[in-house]
């Protein structure tokens, strides 16, 4: 893929995306978007469906959806509300955690910075970067492990790890894709280009893509 390829690219992941289920993130109701719900959900989301994610946010944040509500709740009926999540209970620790810690000494208002968020107990680079960017419109790029799958397939970079694509992203991909290319690529790597088997023979960006690493296709 060519740096230059990337305007036509982000048109097609466009098109064929709004025929598919957005990402449980992308889906919060309005009514209770906020960079706090964005932050919890996302931690509700690690190594769990989307649609596990959904509905145990939905119960979550009907009980309690602010800071301080959240950290009155104890662990247990916390790991209750989220369940089946992944790791619940190891979750519902953290979850109460940084509820306290918001609303205790920051005054109940989310960190708007990538360093200050991840001083959070078990926030990494991914969700701080998904929080500054979903929540707050700023400018950051949210790397997962499907956006740095594909770009990687794309030959669009050459990297190790998710941390060192979001450097390489930063460097080459136009500020204009920022905030939308991980919803858009987590999407296209739930419906299109699987870690294993990809439906290339489908794919829009076949032309595109160096399919980087892939052995085995439909």
């Amino acid at each position: 893929m060519q740096t230059e390829d990337i305007h036509a690219v982000m048109k097609i992941l466009r098109e064929d995306c709004s025929g598919w289920v957005k990402p449980a993130l992308s889906i919060l109701p309005d009514e209770i978007r906020n960079p706090y719900t964005l932050l919890i959900s996302c931690i509700i989301s690690l190594r769990t469906k989307d649609a596990v994610t959904a509905a145990a946010s939905a119960r979550l944040f009907e009980r309690a959806s602010t800071p301080s509500r959240l950290a009155e709740l104890s662990v247990g009926e916390i790991a209750g509300l989220i369940y089946p999540a992944g790791f619940y209970n190891n979750k519902a620790a953290q979850i109460q955690d940084i509820s306290a810690r918001i609303a205790n000494a920051f005054g109940g208002v989310v960190p708007d910075s990538v360093d200050e968020l991840r001083s959070f107990r078990g926030v990494g680079r991914k969700t701080a970067n998904l929080v500054v960017t979903l929540g707050y419109g700023r400018p950051g790029i949210c790397v997962d492990t499907h956006v740095h799958r594909i770009v990687n397939r794309w030959g669009y970079v050459a990297t190790k790890t998710p941390d060192s694509t979001e450097q390489a992203l930063r460097g080459i991909l136009p500020d204009e894709y920022w905030i939308e290319i991980n919803d858009l690529l987590v999407c296209y790597g739930q419906n299109r280009c699987f870690p294993v088997s990809p439906v290339c023979s489908a794919c829009g960006l076949f032309c595109f893509c160096s399919r980087a690493g892939i052995k085995k296709s439909r």
